[in-house]
């Protein structure tokens, strides 16, 4: 699930003919068992008047929800969370605000929608109510979304992967044991980096902060779970569908990078963002290209730096000092540090981020 972007042919490509035949036909089979629809909700965002609300309708167990059972799921090892059957083309009634619409999910089972309000919303918190219909016993389930009025001034946009935890994903293999087989109770936060996020929450306690990665959102449940663990600030995560597309075998990570701070700044264009990754991948050149389309809606970059060897498996090579950023040349603040302490210095001495 991403910003949508027009398709150069009408023709589906043939990976994804071959899933929809796939899970119609798993679909089939757990309908005969009792299965039935429900939704798994994530947090969306807006203005006042106008919000994104992101959930997703899959089959489940015919079994009552439990007070626990998000938490259930996050601890499960990571490769279950992967197998899942979505319910494409599901009405789904939703309302927020004052304001109903009956919406339908994609072919993957996605609900991704921007829905005016029917009154302005109150800046924080708010929550959205969906429902799933044709159903003898409806499914219903709140999805909390983000709202940041015109006062709010400041944001952050932070990278996951080695940015906040430590997923090892210049590695490959490391990377596919982290994500598929162990459980996410075991994943590390990159030191020092949750106090750096609590500290900009108490200088900007109106800030929104938004975590996007390249992570599938099968695995939202399990990065909630390691948010909330570590204290960081709450916020909606911006992540991507796994599997074919309609054009191609794979998503574009870097693409849907770009597309989500695009989607973000225009959204908020009273929002000055300080943008947080690391040069293991590709986030030094995507906050670049960001600064350069809208320089004015950016504070400041902080890049937190791997290893020369972590760069060098990663595609990247290792900067010769390693103080430098690798964005050159920066036309906004710019540092960069191995770890959260490190960055909480230099952030110190730009003005607008960790003091006022």
């Amino acid at each position: 699930m991403a910003t949508p972007t027009p398709h150069p042919s009408q023709r589906p490509h043939l990976a994804a003919v071959v899933e929809d035949h796939f899970y119609a036909a798993a679909g089939w089979v757990l309908r005969r068992a009792g299965w039935r629809p429900r939704l798994e909700t994530y947090s969306g965002y807006g203005t006042p008047d106008k919000v994104r609300v992101l959930a997703r309708v899959l089959l489940s167990r015919p079994r009552p929800p439990a007070p626990d059972l998000e938490a259930h799921r996050a601890g499960r090892r990571g490769f279950r969370h992967f197998l899942t059957v979505p319910v494409p083309h599901r009405r789904v009634l939703l309302e927020v605000g004052g304001r109903t619409a009956v919406v339908a999910s994609d072919r993957a089972g996605y609900v991704d929608v921007e829905i005016p309000t029917g009154s302005a919303l109150a800046a924080g918190w708010q929550s959205a109510v969906l429902t799933v219909l044709d159903e003898p016993y409806p499914w219903e389930a709140e999805a909390a979304i983000r709202v940041l009025d015109e006062h709010t001034r400041f944001g952050v946009i932070s990278d996951m992967d080695d940015t906040t935890m430590v997923t090892a994903v210049p590695r490959p293999l490391l990377a596919a044991w982290n994500t598929f087989v162990r459980h996410s109770s075991g994943r590390r936060a990159v030191p020092g980096m949750p106090e750096l996020y609590r500290t900009l929450q108490e200088v900007h306690p109106d800030a929104g902060f938004f975590y996007l990665s390249t992570g599938a959102w099968n695995t939202a449940n399990t990065l909630r779970a390691f948010l909330a663990r570590h204290a960081y600030p709450r916020g909606p995560l911006l992540l991507t569908d796994w599997g074919p597309t309609l054009t191609g075998w794979f998503r574009s990570g870097p693409a849907h990078k770009e597309a989500s701070l695009e989607h973000l700044m225009s959204w908020f264009p009273h929002v000055c963002w300080l943008l947080i990754g690391d040069d293991g991948q590709h986030d030094p050149e995507i906050y670049a290209q960001a600064v350069d389309r809208r320089p004015d809606h950016v504070r400041a970059v902080a890049i937190r730096q791997l290893t020369g060897g972590q760069r060098v498996l990663a595609g990247n090579m290792p900067n010769a000092d390693p103080t430098e950023p690798g964005i050159d040349p920066p036309q906004v603040p710019t540092v960069a540090g191995r770890d959260g302490a490190e960055l909480t210095r230099r952030l110190a001495g730009v003005p607008g981020v960790l003091r006022r």
